[in-house]
């Protein structure tokens, strides 16, 4: 427990903390132990998505059947932050070939719209609600690629649990109930989104009892279908007719020439330890970025609360996003300078531009040559499976099809319509992307399978868990309970320059001396509650032959295993 009163206009942050917990063992700000077992681990967001996932590993089903299936329950029981009108990536370890396989199953954006669709309407920006930011949505897609590699059960298994609960109800949990409300509030308007999500005319409250029967037919009909029933079928008919009563260009060829894509995960090496992310349209290679730099400096002997790790940190961060700002895009319409970005060579040479007393307004990309789930996974059979899927800001465009239980994501306001920008719109493009997945090898063995949900946040939190593990010696669940610090305010691919120098949020826990030496070096600091994500891991002790699994405090999920 504890309080935090902000002033940013003044730049005064006032903090009074105390431990939340009177815990016997471990760090003072740890919530709980961390989950051991020896057989399978599942953590999610939501604890009926997990005993789902759980209840599929003790069917002999295997880490990605798991998977699946908790995604599938997610989309039911937290569609304030998925569902299948949405994109999924993923990176899963396969214990009989011992490598690494990425997914990405983001969709692109529909054929019919174009630049001067936008200029005719005045559009300086892409819209954040309505038809016009609705890409393909390829989770389902991404789902059957996931399967038809490293299933074991029928695609039916997986689907029944959600189908049940769908049909016959499930209680909404807390903090699924608050951003529900929040939705409501900005896209409740839309046409089809009360008959689907506000039964009798009513927001959802903790404790009620939901059911989305529309939901449940459409996962009936994916699970004896295939993913052909949902991009081929009467499912894309439906999307199709509704985007175009609604003036929307998303169409249903759009949706039956939509392909996910295996891609290869990319690395750097954090002191001995081998962290994965998958190269762009997503941003995963930003926490790359962070933590090359970081690497150069004695973060353990800065210490978590102090001024000297968090002003190194948020610089490291900026430098990163102005790269992610200028070439983050999709690979299909750019050559996108992956390695060089990631090298310990261009770190050296950023890490140079650090003031370290002094926080910079801005800066300059370098120069190259050449809401969210997220979910982990482990199988008795050593398999693991990093899993990210997401609307976009909550439940997404608002874009709710008749009858058929889901929300069609938002993701293409994350284009920028700025001419010749690598992330300028174009029809048939994949936007730049918030959802990473992660994973850490040691040695070439699966170490840690982990994801932190959180929009454009996600690089600097992954940063964050990586050093908290590392570094900072925390275990499991203490390195998602610590403390978090966000840097907002950075340049971004949609085109927005950071010219100010943005700002930290600090969650409490950090003392009153570091807040104010943050200030005297020129920080400005601010408070934004709700930003700081959410948690999910697996770790796994090959010595021992056992999993470790942790969930995130600040959400409703659970971390379970047998």
């Amino acid at each position: 427990m504890g309080i935090k009163l902000t002033c940013v206009a003044m730049g005064l942050v006032i903090s009074v903390s105390a431990s939340a917990y009177d815990r016997i063992t471990g760090k003072p700000f740890a919530s709980r132990s961390e989950v051991i077992a020896r057989e399978g681990m599942v953590a999610t967001s939501q604890p009926l998505a997990t005993q789902v996932g759980l209840d599929i590993l003790k069917q002999g089903g295997s880490a990605i059947d798991a998977a699946i299936a908790a995604n599938a329950m997610l989309g039911l029981v937290e569609p304030t932050g998925s569902g299948i009108g949405g994109d999924l990536f993923a990176i899963v370890w396969d214990a009989e070939s011992k490598q690494l396989y990425g997914l990405n199953a983001s969709g692109r954006s529909p054929k019919l719209l174009t630049t001067e669709i936008f200029s005719a309407a005045g559009l300086t920006k892409i819209p954040s609600f309505g038809p016009l930011p609705v890409s393909v949505p390829g989770a389902v897609d991404g789902w059957f690629e996931l399967h038809n590699r490293f299933g074991r059960l029928p695609m039916t298994s997986l689907l029944s649990p959600a189908i049940r609960y769908a049909r016959n109800g499930f209680p909404v949990s807390e903090v699924v109930a608050y951003y529900w409300q929040m939705n409501v509030d900005r896209i409740g308007h839309y046409p089809g989104f009360s008959a689907t999500f506000m039964p009798g005319g009513k927001v959802p409250q903790k404790g009620d009892v939901f059911k989305n029967p529309g939901l449940a037919a459409t996962y009936e009909k994916i699970a004896t279908g295939g993913r052909d029933a949902f991009y081929k079928g009467d499912i894309a008919r439906v999307i199709a007719a509704y985007m175009k009563e609604q003036g929307g260009y998303l169409s249903y060829e759009d949706l039956a020439a939509h392909t996910s894509d295996w891609v290869t995960p990319v690395s750097a090496n954090y002191r001995g330890y081998d962290v994965w992310e998958l190269p762009p349209n997503g941003q995963g290679i930003a926490a790359l970025q962070i933590l090359n730099i970081l690497e150069q400096y004695d973060i353990e002997g800065m210490g978590l609360d102090s001024a000297d790790y968090i002003h190194t940190f948020v610089e490291a961060k900026k430098l990163a996003f102005e790269d992610r700002a200028k070439y983050y895009a999709d690979p299909a319409f750019n050559d996108i300078p992956v390695a060089p970005l990631i090298s310990k060579e261009y770190a050296r040479e950023r890490r140079k531009l650090i003031d370290p007393q002094k926080a910079a307004k801005r800066y300059d990309a370098g120069v190259i040559d050449g809401d969210t789930v997220y979910l982990t996974v482990a199988d008795s059979r050593g398999n693991m499976v990093s899993l990210i899927q997401s609307n976009y800001r909550g439940m997404g465009s608002g874009m709710t099809p008749p009858g058929l239980g889901f929300i069609l994501q938002n993701r293409g306001e994350l284009f920028t319509l700025e001419p010749g920008h690598s992330n300028e719109y174009q029809p048939g493009k994949r936007p730049f992307h918030t959802i990473i997945p992660a994973m850490v090898t040691r040695n070439n063995k699966p170490w840690l399978s982990f994801g932190v949900m959180g929009g454009a946040t996600q690089p600097q939190m992954h940063a964050q868990i990586i050093v908290n593990l590392i570094d900072f010696g925390m275990n499991l669940q203490e390195a998602g309970d610590a403390p978090r610090f966000i840097h907002s305010g950075s340049s971004s691919p949609t085109g927005a320059l950071m010219k100010d120098g943005g700002s930290i949020s600090l969650e409490r826990g950090f003392s009153l001396s570091t807040e104010r030496e943050l200030l005297e070096r020129g920080h400005k600091l601010e408070n934004i509650l709700g930003i700081y994500g959410g948690y999910q891991a697996i770790m796994y002790d090959a010595d021992k032959q056992i999993y470790y699994g942790a969930s995130e405090s600040r959400k409703d999920g659970q971390a379970a295993g047998y």
